[in-house]
């Protein structure tokens, strides 16, 4: 049987530790990430799912537990290895785009393929690629500022994908978006995952479209639980 992508072992949070207003964010949070599985974390703002996503990312450490990626535990490891592992395996969508507006969308998406060594000709194919893939190669040469809401947030998905990850994680992805554009966009977000074989850990507060994905676990007081 395959490693999960993902696997979060006793993860431990806290703010303040020590102090009278310690506040304890993450209990003891333990998740696996099967390969292709798309996981739904529902959890209103201030939960910690933000936090969570983070540690699960590589951009903030916790406590106490593990975290291992694709079969590798990123305990202990140095920054050099975690950045490494961070531009290679994993994809990160916020629920804003935070293009860099002096570039186009298509330079915006070759920028992390040249940081990751791929050559200049290749990355520009497989940028162009992933825009026609969510219909917006048309845009390629456009900045953010010409692009609606619902194309720049496209524009950062395909960032995501750009050195071509293991894992996905999203924050809130379609959180800026009106109910409409969002429910497009999400589904955009979708077909990219299915069609390229990620995993994908998700965080919403919105259940339909939670409902979309393969399971659904809410962050509650600091602990994960099935919906």
């Amino acid at each position: 049987m395959n490693d999960p992508v993902l696997r979060l072992s006793g993860i431990a949070k806290s703010y303040n530790p020590g102090q009278p207003n310690e506040v304890a964010v993450l209990r003891g949070v333990d998740l696996a990430v099967a390969p292709g599985e798309v996981v739904a974390l529902v959890a209103p703002s201030g939960a910690g799912k933000s936090t969570l996503l983070h540690i699960a990312g590589l951009l903030d450490t916790a406590d106490a537990g593990t975290v291992a990626i694709a079969g590798e535990d990123m305990t202990g490891l140095g920054d050099r290895r975690r950045t490494a592992v961070r531009r290679a395996d994993v994809g990160f969508i916020y629920q804003f785009h935070h293009l860099l507006p002096e570039f186009s969308a298509q330079e915006n998406i070759v920028l992390p393929q040249l940081a990751n060594g791929v050559s200049r000709r290749a990355a520009d194919a497989y940028a162009m690629e992933l825009l026609e893939h969510v219909g917006i190669g048309a845009r390629a040469g456009h900045r953010p500022a010409a692009l609606s809401g619902g194309e720049q947030q496209r524009v950062a998905f395909c960032r995501a994908l750009a050195n071509r990850p293991r894992l996905l994680l999203a924050d809130e992805p379609t959180g800026n978006l009106d109910p409409g554009t969002s429910d497009q966009v999400f589904g955009t977000l979708m077909g990219l995952v299915r069609d390229t074989g990620l995993s994908a850990l998700i965080a919403t507060h919105n259940l339909d479209l939670a409902a979309r994905m393969d399971r659904q676990l809410r962050l509650d007081t600091g602990a994960l639980v099935p919906v």
